[in-house]
């Protein structure tokens, strides 16, 4: 049985980071490049370096509710094997990257230790 949390739709606004490696990366630039054209929605860099909790190489996509229910299955359906986090944006760091964090396959540990956790 699967225990990775689902992404449910609770919070006004969400951050997704699409996680990939060497061997992944042309395949979430071209993810992110098609979320960019397809939703109206903040893509940000593609880091080829952990940034923040991030475990992985990782590009942040920035989006509100109204988004949620076409995103996130759009996302979920075109990510391949490629893992992707998606939390709330509640103010607080640390909760956001714990109990408001949510997978897209395989969950991966975070650095919580930059939030005092």
């Amino acid at each position: 049985m699967d225990k990775t949390p689902r992404p449910i739709n609770v919070h006004d606004f969400y951050h997704a980071h699409i996680y990939f490696d060497e061997k992944t990366l042309n395949e979430a630039v071209e993810l992110c490049s098609i979320v960019a054209s397809k939703f109206d929605v903040s893509v940000g860099r593609v880091h080829q370096k952990c940034v923040g909790p991030h475990p992985m190489w990782s590009c942040q996509i920035s989006f509100t509710a109204s988004h949620f229910q076409s995103l996130i299955p759009w996302l979920d359906e075109n990510r391949k094997e490629l893992s992707v986090l998606v939390h709330g944006l509640t103010g607080n760091d640390l909760r956001d990257h714990t109990d408001y964090a949510y997978w897209l396959g395989e969950s991966q540990p975070l650095n919580l230790k930059i939030f005092g956790g």
